[in-house]
C-alpha cells in the first residue's frame, strides 16, 4: 500500500484526521478541532519524510494514539493533541519551550512528561518496573501523560508485525 504517490498519501494521512476528529467524543466545539489539528499540523511537519519499518508515513503512528486516546480512552482535545505531539521533542528539533510557546503549558508539560516517561520505561526490566512505580506515584496529577504513554505502547504492540520475530519477543517483554 506504501507505493501511494505522495498526493495520494497525503489524501489518505489527511483522511485519518477526519476520522479521529470525527470520531472523538470530546472534540465537539470549533476551539477543541483547531487544537487538534494544529497538533497535528505541527507533527506533520516534523516527521515529514519519516517512515516506520513498515513503510507507512510516520505521522500515522501519532494519529493512531491519538485514536486510542481520544475513543478507548476518552481524552478530551488537549489529550489527543499532546498524542499527536508525543514523539517531536524526542525525534525532532522542537524543543518543549516551542512546544509551550504553540500550545501553552499544559500541552507542553504532558508532552516533556511523555518524553521523560520514555527514558525510564527504555532501561532494564527491574529497574524499569521500579523507576516507572515511583514515576506513577509522583505524577498522579499528570494522568494523561501515562495515559498517552499507554496508547503508544498499545499501538506499538499492534503493529509488530513489520518487526523480526527476536525483536517481536523483545519488545513484548
Amino acid at each position: 500500500m506504501w507505493n501511494l504517490s505522495e498526493q495520494e498519501e497525503e489524501k489518505y494521512v489527511r483522511g485519518k484526521v477526519d476520522e479521529l476528529i470525527a470520531s472523538c467524543p470530546r472534540c465537539n466545539d470549533e476551539q477543541s478541532v483547531k487544537l487538534v489539528l494544529k497538533a497535528f499540523e505541527v507533527a506533520h511537519d516534523s516527521h515529514k519524510g519519516i517512515r516506520r519499518k513498515s513503510g507507512e508515513p510516520y505521522i500515522l503512528h501519532p494519529i493512531e494514539v491519538a485514536r486510542i486516546c481520544a475513543q478507548e480512552i476518552g481524552l478530551g482535545a488537549k489529550g489527543i493533541a499532546a498524542a499527536l505531539l508525543h514523539d517531536v521533542v524526542e525525534d525532532t528539533d522542537i524543543t518543549v519551550e516551542d512546544l509551550e510557546n504553540i500550545f501553552g503549558h499544559k500541552i507542553a508539560s504532558i508532552v516533556d512528561g511523555l518524553t521523560k516517561l520514555s527514558g525510564v520505561m527504555d532501561q532494564d526490566k527491574s529497574k524499569q518496573v521500579e523507576n516507572f512505580r515511583k514515576l506513577l506515584l509522583s505524577m498522579v496529577e499528570y494522568i494523561r501523560v501515562i495515559l498517552v504513554k499507554l496508547a503508544d505502547r498499545l499501538h506499538n504492540m499492534r503493529t509488530l508485525d513489520s518487526m523480526a520475530e527476536n525483536k517481536r519477543l523483545k519488545i513484548a517483554a
